[in-house]
């Protein structure tokens, strides 16, 4: 009976090394492919980055046309900057809504759930 025992614990044990070394291969190369979509998706917001830049160019140079190329640049430059101003004072009240940074809904749980935890301890 004894011997059974060591051996189920043996196995076991070696059960878990191997489970264990399963699934430290399987995240290894989660990350892997984790790391190449995060590459891609960096080249791509880098490419998206260098076409916005190519199409502020052209609206400058389309405004050119029937203005001088500074008045143009200035134009969509305000523009671009009114943009950017709505964009901060938004997530400035984004921000402020998520403030302040504890889970107040979870703390609210726990505080019950120690509640009706004492309170079941106490009859």
């Amino acid at each position: 009976m004894s011997e059974l025992v060591q051996r189920a614990s043996q196995q076991l044990t070696e059960l878990v090394r191997a489970e264990l070394s399963l699934a430290q291969a399987e995240m290894k190369e989660k990350g892997r492919r984790y790391g190449r979509g995060g590459g891609l998706f960096g080249g791509a917001g880098l490419i998206g980055f260098l076409t916005l830049q190519a199409l502020v160019a052209a609206a400058i140079a389309g405004l050119a046309v029937p203005l001088p190329v500074w008045a143009a640049a200035l134009i969509v430059a305000g523009v671009l900057g009114a943009i950017a101003a709505v964009m901060a004072l938004s997530g400035k009240k984004q921000v402020g809504r998520a403030a302040p940074p504890a889970p107040e809904q979870t703390i609210e749980n726990v505080k019950a759930d120690l509640a009706t935890i004492k309170g079941s301890a106490h009859r």
